[in-house]
C-alpha cells in the first residue's frame, strides 16, 4: 500500500471520530470544527489530529471554537501538535500528548521471530494479564489498556508469569488500535517487538488497518521496527 493511500485511510478514521462532518484540507491547513462529543479527545477538551500535512480540531463548544480558530490561524499545521507552542497560544489547563500516529501496510510491514521465548494466546480478560497491569504500574497499564483488547492478547512468558503482552482494540474504519505491555523487569530485550509482531500480523490477516499511537521513544522505536511509518500527531487539550 503506498504511502498517499496510508494517509487517506487513517485520516477517515479521525474524520469519524470526529463525530461532526470535518475532513483534512487537501492543500494543508488546519480546520476547527464544534463537537461535543469527539473521539478525538477527552470530553469537554479541545481534540487536535495532524495527518498528511493539515490538521482537523475538535472543539466542545462554540466559544471554545472561536478562540482556538482565533490562536490556531496563526499557525503553521506542525505547530498545533507542539505543545510547547499550544500553550503559548492558548489558555491551557492541561495537555495529553503529542503522541505520533503511526501506521503500516502488508507490504511494509516487518515481523519479528518469536526466539526462544514462544508466544501464546490468552484471552484480554485472562487474570494473568491483569498480573501483569499491576506490575507494570498504573500509568503504563493504563496507556495500554489491555482490558479493552478486542482480539486475543498474544504473550511471552517467563517462569510461568506473562512479562510481555499485546493486542489490539477495534476502531471504526476496520482500524486496529495496537496495545502493548512490558513488566519493567523485562523491558529493553525485544518482547515487545515479539507479541506486539504477533498482534499486528493477526490485525492484517483480517483485513485490518494498524494503528500504533505512542508518546514514549521507546515505544515509538518498536513501531519503526516494525515497520511502522509516523503520518501524524494527536494532541489533547483542556482550556484553562
Amino acid at each position: 500500500m503506498p504511502m498517499d493511500a496510508l494517509v487517506v485511510r487513517a485520516r477517515g478514521l479521525w474524520e469519524d471520530l470526529a463525530q461532526v462532518p470535518v475532513s483534512f484540507a487537501p492543500q494543508g491547513g488546519v480546520n476547527v470544527v464544534v463537537s461535543p462529543r469527539s473521539g478525538l479527545c477527552p470530553v469537554g477538551w479541545v481534540g487536535v489530529v495532524a495527518l498528511g500535512g493539515s490538521a482537523i480540531v475538535t472543539a466542545p463548544s462554540d466559544s471554545a471554537a472561536v478562540i482556538v480558530r482565533g490562536a490556531f490561524g496563526k499557525l503553521p499545521v506542525e505547530a498545533v501538535v507542539d505543545s510547547a507552542l499550544v500553550r503559548k497560544a492558548l489558555p491551557v489547563a492541561r495537555v495529553l500528548g503529542p503522541a505520533a500516529l503511526s501506521y503500516v501496510s502488508p507490504g511494509s510491514f516487518r515481523p519479528v521471530e518469536a526466539g526462544a521465548l514462544p508466544v501464546e494466546q490468552l484471552s484480554a480478560a485472562h487474570p494473568d494479564l491483569r498480573i501483569l497491569e499491576q506490575v507494570a504500574g498504573h500509568e503504563d497499564a493504563g496507556e495500554a489498556a489491555l482490558d479493552e483488547m478486542t482480539s486475543p492478547a498474544f504473550v511471552v512468558r517467563e517462569h510461568g508469569q506473562v512479562v510481555a503482552a499485546a493486542g489490539y482494540l477495534a476502531w471504526p474504519r476496520r482500524t486496529a488500535h495496537i496495545s502493548v505491555l512490558t513488566a519493567p523487569e523485562a523491558r529493553g530485550r525485544g518482547l515487545a517487538r515479539v507479541t506486539g509482531s504477533a498482534a499486528v500480523a493477526h490485525a492484517l490477516a483480517a483485513g485490518l488497518l494498524p494503528q500504533w499511537r505512542a508518546r514514549p521513544p521507546a515505544s515509538r522505536r518498536v513501531a519503526a521496527a516494525l515497520g511502522f511509518e509516523e503520518l501524524g500527531s494527536q494532541l489533547s487539550i483542556e482550556i484553562a
